[in-house]
C-alpha cells in the first residue's frame, strides 16, 4: 500500500517542474530551507500552507491537520484520499505551497 502511495506522490511531484522530490525513506519536497510536502509512513500526503490558508483548506477539503510519526505538523493539511483521484487538481495546491515557502525568509 505504501509503495502505491509513493507512486502517487512521485507522480504528483513530477507534474511540478519547479521542484523535485527528496528523501529516500521519508519522501518530501522542500525549497528555500522549508519542507512543504511529505508522504508519511501511513501513506498520507500533507501539504504546507500559511495558518489562514490551512484553516480554509481544512474546512474546504473536509480534512484535518496532517500528522507524521505521531507528531502534529503545524501548517500542514492532510490531503484526503478522494482528492488523489485528480492529481492535476492537487498540483495547484502543491504549487501554492511552494510559492508560500518561497515567500518566507530563507533558512
Amino acid at each position: 500500500m505504501w509503495e502505491e502511495k509513493l507512486k502517487i506522490y512521485d507522480e504528483l511531484v513530477s507534474k511540478c517542474p519547479r521542484f523535485e522530490r527528496k528523501g529516500k525513506t521519508m519522501p518530501y519536497t522542500s525549497a528555500n530551507g522549508y519542507m512543504f510536502s511529505l508522504l508519511n509512513k501511513a501513506g498520507e500526503i500533507g501539504i504546507r500552507f500559511s495558518k489562514e490558508v490551512q484553516k480554509k483548506y481544512i474546512e474546504e477539503f473536509d480534512s484535518t491537520i496532517f500528522k507524521s510519526y505521531n507528531s502534529i505538523m503545524h501548517g500542514y493539511v492532510l490531503i484526503p484520499e478522494n482528492m488523489l483521484e485528480d492529481l492535476d487538481g492537487v498540483v495547484k495546491y502543491l504549487d501554492e505551497s511552494y510559492d508560500y515557502v518561497m515567500s518566507l525568509e530563507p533558512k
